[in-house]
């Protein structure tokens, strides 16, 4: 099951000799369980689970919102006394700490099931592997590995939160045909189709930042919103190195609707940094001189927050500075049948680009789909 607006990244299914086909199509179904979390758990991870025996479901669970019940604990309710002498197939290692719920690996023990299948271990410091060791140490037999490349896709960002401390960054750009994002004098709206925006909408409902550059902010002048709101409700960003953010502007008239947090550089006048703190924007201080430098400061501060997915919406100078210093994770774009022609009008990514196409950036996991008219591309940065 993919959500409307979900990022739908779920490899196909690939088994080894030894899987059998129950474990498999049970493993499958505790990963489409989990991309129900998709927007609700994080900065928890994406985790399904099914409590069975043989080929028979007792159980299914999913961790559906932050603070919820862990998914193995929900499979289990599911199952019932049932779950006495059955198999726990998981998307993620199980916890073994307190957090904001018990551990996980003392439920299953005491729920008497006789074996567990995982997917991936769980990179998070506190369990990291100590999950299957407790299960192990109560005498339940736990085998990990199966459709470990699905469940690592699925929960790519989270991994990400966890290796380097950033969130996922996502790119996203409406464009001609022939590659223009406006015209010679900036008229942008619409490229895109109605469709084509509703679904950029519930994109917007599902991270936990908006990324803007502080052109885009004055020219396009935007809310960035979700509209109708989704399970999240993100901060937008505005890179904003020189504090010009107008005082008219519709992000600083929509407080009300969402944080707005500006990101202002060493150079930014004091005047305007304190105009801004006092019409109620949170200011991020980036100090490097260098502006590479500055977007690391800030992914690593937002990461920090933390968030795990950060959509990105131009404009051009933006989207060059994260493409050229590597930073982009995923793209989404919707390209409109129309063509628009001029030199001077401009495309979605300015920067310094690449000299040689190897060097371009490359994309696996593709999916197209046609909204309406539109077509809307979508795919991960292969590293």
């Amino acid at each position: 099951m993919t959500l409307p607006g979900s990022f739908g990244f779920v490899a196909s299914a690939t088994m080894s000799s030894d899987d059998s086909p129950h474990d498999v199509m049970h493993m499958q179904r505790a990963l489409e369980l989990a991309r129900r979390g998709e927007g609700l758990v994080e900065p928890n991870p994406m985790v399904g689970c099914v409590v069975a025996r043989g080929e028979r479901v007792l159980g299914e669970g999913w961790h559906s919102r932050f603070g919820a019940p862990h998914a193995e604990i929900e499979a289990i309710r599911s199952a019932g006394s049932a779950a006495q002498g059955a198999t726990l197939y998981v998307t993620l290692e199980p916890c073994c700490h307190h957090g904001k719920t018990p551990p996980c690996t003392d439920a299953i023990a005491t729920a008497g099931i006789a074996r567990v299948v995982v997917a991936q271990l769980d990179p998070f410091p506190q369990v990291q592997g100590k999950g299957v060791k407790r299960l192990e140490e109560a005498g339940i037999p736990v085998e990990v590995g199966l459709l470990n490349e699905q469940a690592r896709e699925l929960n790519a960002p989270y991994r990400k939160l966890h290796a380097t401390g950033r969130p996922w960054v996502i790119a996203k750009w409406a464009m001609s045909l022939d590659g223009k994002t406006a015209t010679r004098t900036g008229d942008s709206q619409w490229i895109s189709n109605e469709e084509s925006r509703r679904r950029v909408h519930a994109l917007r409902g599902r991270v936990d930042g908006i990324m803007v550059g502080s052109g885009t902010a004055r020219k396009d002048n935007p809310r960035l919103t979700a509209r109708p709101p989704g399970p999240r409700t993100a901060t937008r960003v505005v890179v904003d190195w020189h504090a010009t953010l107008a005082a008219d502007s519709l992000l600083l008239a929509t407080l009300d609707e969402a944080p707005l947090l500006v990101a202002v550089g060493p150079f930014a006048p004091l005047a305007d940094v304190r105009r801004l703190r006092d019409a109620g924007c949170e200011l991020l201080h980036c100090s490097d001189e260098a502006p590479q430098q500055r977007l690391s400061q800030l992914l690593d501060a937002l990461g920090q927050r933390p968030m795990t997915n950060v959509l990105v919406e131009g404009g051009s100078r933006l989207l060059g500075a994260l493409f050229d210093a590597r930073l982009i994770d995923e793209v989404h774009v919707f390209i409109g049948p129309r063509v628009i022609g001029g030199a001077d009008a401009p495309g979605a990514f300015a920067g310094s680009g690449v000299a040689q196409l190897c060097d371009a950036l490359s994309l696996g996991q593709v999916r197209v789909e046609c909204l309406e008219g539109d077509v809307y591309m979508r795919g991960r940065v292969v590293p």
